[in-house]
């Protein structure tokens, strides 16, 4: 039987890696106060401003569309358009825990 992939397991660890994470799934963004501020891939955005992660939490929303989450797998599964355990997994690879990501 194939086991579940543990979702809290991967958002605290993609919580502890933030900073890493951000810049490799959002390369376009940069730093402002507690915010990750970057183009969002998944429409035609040409300047920063409206898509907003916070560092600390890593809630995140795109002001212009109201697209928005609360986790890192949310994040992932949003800008590569996947579902939320594909995300996970991709996330689970990213931080190198393919075993330690399964319950």
């Amino acid at each position: 039987m194939k086991q579940r992939l543990d979702f809290d397991v991967i958002n605290q660890a993609a919580l502890s890696a933030l900073p890493a994470v951000l810049a490799r799934i959002l390369p376009s963004g940069k730093a402002v106060h507690r915010e990750w501020v970057a183009l969002n891939p998944r429409r035609r955005d040409r300047s920063l401003g409206s898509f907003k992660v916070n560092r600390l939490n890593c809630r995140w929303c795109d002001f212009a569309t109201g697209d928005k989450g609360g986790d890192p797998v949310s994040l992932v599964a949003y800008v590569e358009g996947v579902s939320q355990s594909e995300a996970a997994r991709l996330l689970a690879q990213m931080l190198g825990m393919n075993e330690g990501a399964r319950r």
